[in-house]
């Protein structure tokens, strides 16, 4: 019966780090194709509308 335990432990665990694994890889996905992107039209940055000021900012990698 521990040993049921334990794999069931170890299988969640990995099971957790294969999911943040993948979304990781697809932020960095994402960040790639917006620096692409970027390259090809020559632009700056990527500008977001502030929605309390009304103002335009870059967007940060964050985001």
């Amino acid at each position: 019966m521990p040993q049921i335990i334990l794999l069931l432990i170890v299988a969640i665990i990995a099971w957790i780090g294969y999911r943040k694994f993948i979304a990781d890889a697809e932020k960095l996905t994402r960040q790639r194709e917006r620096l692409r992107r970027e390259q090809q039209t020559g632009a700056n940055g990527t500008l977001v509308k502030d929605p309390k000021t009304g103002e335009y900012r870059l967007k940060r990698d964050d985001e």
